[in-house]
C-alpha cells in the first residue's frame, strides 16, 4: 500500500510553485491536501482570499499528483490537527516557511514523519511565490534586534536606552500580529499604498506614527514600528522618557548587512492565545531598564564590529532583560522553542510577545528548517 502524505496550506492564486510543491510531496505517496478556510487565512492574515475556500478546494483537486483535498476543520495555525488524526497519513510536507516547533511536536505526538520541501521549481520555470505574485504592496516590515520596550516612556523614564531596529523586505507574508509591526505597515498601506513615497525618512516615520496613533488613542504603539519600517537598513534609536527618540543613528553599510542577513535566522512560532496577556504580571524598575539598555549598548557594537559571539550573547541578555520585566513574553509553547534551539545557537530572542511571531536565532551555522529576510538597503 502506498504511504498517505498530508500537506496544507491556502493555495490562493494558483501557481507553477504550488504544483511544483504537490508534485515532490507526491513522490512519498499518495498526496491529501488540507486547504485553510476563508475564515482561517482572514484570522492569520487579516485579508480576504483571492479565490473562495470553494474555488481553491475545486482548482487543488483537479491537479493530477493530488488524490483528495478538502477545507481543514478547524482554526488558527493549526488548523488541519483533528483531520489529520481523522486521515493519519504517514508523513506530513511542509515548506521551510511554513514549518514550526508545533507542528514538528504534533507530528511527534501522532508518530507522523515530518518532511520539509526545498522548494525546488520546475525545470526551467521560475521560483514562484503568492507573496510575490500577490505584489500587494512594497512596504517593508521590522525586526527590533534589542531594547524593544524602550521606545515606550513608561520604560525609558527610568533609564534612558536604544532600541536596534532593521527594515525588512516583503519577501514572505509574515504572520499577522508577529512583531513585525505588522499594525503599522497596515497604516503605512492605508497611507501610502504599495510604496513609501520619497521624501526625508524621519518626517516620514512622523507622519505614520502619528497615522496611527490619532489624539485620544487608549494606547499608543511605539515609534520604533513606524521608524523600522519606514527607515532603511540598521537603525539605534535612542530613547529618554519620550514617545519619539532623541536621535536615530543609521547604518547602511553593506558589510554590516550583509553580516546581519548572513547569521540571522527566523523560526516561526504559533499564534498568541486568545486573550493572552502580554503586559500580565510587568515588574519594571530602574535596575532592570539599565540592565535592558546596556545589553541593547553590546548588541550595537558587536553588530558593528560583526562579531557573531558578542552579538549572539548579547541578544540574549537583551532578551532575558525584557522577560524579567514583562514575564508573559513566552508563554508555554514559546518556551518549548526556545528550549529546542538555545543550546545549538549564538543567541536568541522572540519578535511576538507570548507567540504569534518568530523566534529569532543568531547562528554562524545554518539553522534547519529555518528561513532568512532580506534587509531593505535604500
Amino acid at each position: 500500500m502506498s504511504k498517505k502524505v498530508f500537506v496544507s496550506g491556502c493555495y490562493d492564486m494558483l501557481h507553477s510553485g504550488h504544483v511544483a510543491f504537490f508534485k515532490e510531496a507526491a513522490t512519498h505517496g499518495d498526496l491529501y491536501v488540507g486547504i485553510g478556510s476563508d475564515a482561517t487565512i482572514r484570522e492569520l492574515k487579516d485579508r480576504k482570499t483571492i479565490n473562495t475556500e470553494r474555488e481553491r478546494l475545486y482548482m487543488v483537486k483537479a491537479i493530477r499528483y493530488v488524490k483528495d483535498a478538502f477545507v481543514n476543520s478547524g482554526s488558527g495555525i493549526m488548523d488541519f490537527a483533528e483531520d489529520v488524526k481523522q486521515l493519519k497519513p504517514d508523513i506530513f510536507f511542509v515548506n521551510s516557511d511554513g514549518y514550526t516547533p508545533e507542528k514538528k511536536r504534533f507530528c511527534e505526538a501522532n508518530g507522523i514523519e515530518l518532511i520539509v520541501s526545498t522548494r525546488i521549481p520546475e525545470a526551467g520555470l521560475p521560483t514562484r511565490s503568492t507573496t510575490a505574485l500577490r505584489q500587494e504592496c512594497n512596504i517593508p516590515y521590522r525586526i527590533d534586534l534589542a531594547g524593544g520596550w524602550l521606545d515606550q516612556p513608561y520604560v525609558s523614564k527610568h533609564h534612558s536606552g536604544a532600541v536596534l531596529t532593521i527594515c525588512i523586505e516583503p519577501d514572505y507574508d509574515f504572520n499577522n500580529r508577529g512583531g513585525m509591526s505588522t499594525s503599522s505597515r497596515k497604516a503605512a498601506i492605508e497611507m501610502w499604498h504599495v510604496n513609501i513615497p520619497d521624501g526625508d525618512r524621519e518626517t516620514l516615520a512622523k507622519m505614520l506614527f502619528r497615522f496611527e496613533n490619532p489624539p485620544g488613542s487608549p494606547y499608543v504603539s511605539g515609534s520604533q514600528d513606524a521608524i523600522g519600517i519606514v527607515m532603511p537598513g540598521l537603525n539605534r534609536l535612542n530613547y529618554d522618557g519620550d514617545y519619539w527618540p532623541s536621535s536615530i543613528e543609521s547604518v547602511k553599510e553593506k558589510e554590516i548587512l550583509n553580516f546581519i542577513e548572513k547569521n540571522l535566522w527566523l523560526i516561526p512560532l504559533a499564534p498568541r492565545e486568545q486573550k493572552y496577556d502580554v503586559l500580565a504580571k510587568t515588574d519594571i524598575s530602574a535596575e532592570k531598564v539599565v540592565t535592558l539598555a546596556q545589553a541593547a549598548d553590546e548588541c550595537w557594537q558587536a553588530i558593528l564590529d560583526c562579531d557573531i559571539d558578542r552579538w549572539g550573547k548579547a541578544c540574549t541578555a537583551s532578551f532575558d532583560a525584557q522577560v524579567q520585566m514583562f514575564p508573559y513574553m513566552i508563554s508555554e509553547h514559546v518556551r518549548k522553542a526556545i528550549e529546542e534551539y538555545k543550546d545549538l545557537v549564538k543567541g536568541y530572542k522572540i519578535t511576538g510577545a507570548g507567540g504569534g511571531g518568530y523566534l529569532v536565532l543568531i547562528n554562524d551555522k545554518p539553522i534547519d528548517k529555518a528561513i532568512q529576510i532580506r534587509i531593505r538597503r535604500n
